[in-house]
């Protein structure tokens, strides 16, 4: 099939890549003059409605956060029958390359990306969104060391009707949850156990769950379960004791005993690493990479120099990372996503109570429809509404509410205690928040 010399407002320059969900071009925007990479989803899979709101969605969920930390989105539009999202063009590589080539990083640099990785996750989860979907090809390092988190293929917003039915799962072994696997509902603690394989992915080079040595995911899921893992000092040497606890916390089955905010991990990472700025840690982990070979150099574009190791100019040369096209396409594994659907072990149907002659003569009116409530802390909580439910913040899924008067108390350790009272109007739905203070943030 020829390629389109235009989309839409683009210039197509050539196609870079094909997965299961569509074709990724990269293509210049002349109004703006700048590159973007276009995905395009199969038309095969627009007779399935839920895929195009699928597809429009990730658009929206990822359009909506704005991060240096994130891929951005530029557009989400039709043309000629197709559709199609414009996003920010990565010239590096996806962190799954990168370890295929250099087989574990130095836990120095691990820590950086990590640092880096964080920081979007958190911007991310503040906007009520869960990823879902964090694995090493799903994370980009350019070639002057920025660190960007892609694909919102299967990200759940909050604030948007889901298409996830109950019992589905989606998702990518072994990165999923626990809870994930299971297709229970999901929280931000969800992102922060993928977090913990990816990082022992990066300082091991392999994750600590393989669904290989496995005859089903059954027996992956119990190993999960039962926190069957190595330690990472038997697959790499010299992994910091700050490093070894945080992937620990983050692997933790439970989500109760787990680390329980982006916030949490980011400052854990931030005090091991001395407040490092994020031109320092782009700058290392750019130098490193190069010190490497993970990036070279190719005639034809402009080779990137990072600050931190200067070399001689090279006049009149223009160089770009040879790999820089096949990191384009990473996106191109969020269109090949793969999901199972999980039928539940038993079904609860509610019974209604019988009718009384009271009943009968004098019905009880109709309950009025609860309020919906999400709760945010800062930097997180333990929240409890009056005597009844008792959970910690983040949190995905909002809270069902009685209309009236509440007392609401956040709790935490080491910020103290708080307590706000609502009043809350039927079927009304809001946002509660708290801020304890957070000046590095």
């Amino acid at each position: 099939m020829p390629l389109p010399k235009t989309v839409g407002s683009f210039e197509i320059l050539q196609e870079i890549g094909e997965g299961g969900m569509g074709v990724i071009y990269l293509a210049r925007q002349p109004a703006l003059d700048r590159q973007v990479v276009l995905k395009k989803i199969h038309r095969r899979l627009l007779e399935d409605r839920g895929m195009l709101e699928r597809f429009q969605r990730e658009a929206r969920v990822a359009a909506s956060v704005h991060h240096q930390n994130v891929v951005a989105v530029y557009d989400c539009f039709a043309a000629g029958g197709d559709h199609y999202i414009a996003q920010e063009l990565v010239d590096g590589r996806d962190v799954q390359s990168i370890l295929r080539e250099a087989g574990k990083l130095d836990a120095r640099i691990v820590a950086r990306v990590a640092l880096e990785v964080i920081r979007g996750l958190e911007e991310i989860h503040a906007r009520g969104i869960i990823h879902r979907d964090l694995k090493p090809a799903n994370v980009l390092i350019g070639s002057r060391g920025q660190v960007k988190i892609a694909d919102f293929g299967i990200a759940f917003d909050e604030r948007a009707k889901g298409l996830t039915h109950p019992g589905t799962l989606l998702g990518s072994v072994p990165y999923m949850s626990p809870e994930q696997m299971l297709g229970e509902r999901l929280d931000y603690r969800s992102d922060l156990f993928a977090l913990g394989v990816l990082l022992y992915e990066m300082l091991t080079g392999r994750p600590p769950y393989l669904p290989a040595e496995d005859p089903s995911t059954d027996t992956l899921l119990r190993r999960i379960q039962k926190e069957r893992f190595d330690s990472p000092t038997r697959h790499a040497s010299h992994v910091p004791l700050y490093l070894r606890r945080l992937v620990r916390s983050c692997l933790r089955a439970k989500p109760s005993r787990r680390v329980q905010s982006a916030t949490a991990v980011r400052r854990q990472l931030a005090r091991h690493l001395g407040g490092l700025s994020q031109v320092e840690c782009r700058e290392e982990i750019a130098a490193f990479l190069w010190e490497q070979g993970v990036f070279r150099s190719c005639d034809g574009s402009t080779e990137v120099q990072p600050v931190s190791r200067p070399r001689r100019a090279r006049a009149g040369r223009w160089l770009l990372p040879a790999a820089a096209m096949a990191l384009l396409v990473v996106s191109v594994a969020g269109f090949a996503a793969v999901s199972w659907r999980v039928t539940p072990s038993a079904v609860n149907a509610s019974v209604p109570a019988p009718l009384t002659s009271a009943s009968i003569a004098a019905p009880a009116p109709v309950a009025a429809e609860p309020a919906k409530v999400w709760f945010v802390a800062d930097p997180w909580a333990e929240v409890q509404v009056e005597d009844g439910e008792t959970f910690f913040t983040p949190r995905a899924a909002p809270v069902a509410l009685a209309p009236g008067r509440h007392r609401v108390v956040f709790q935490h350790p080491g910020l103290g205690r708080a307590e706000q009272t609502l009043d809350l109007l039927p079927g009304e739905e809001r946002v509660v928040r708290h801020a304890y203070g957070d000046p590095a943030r």
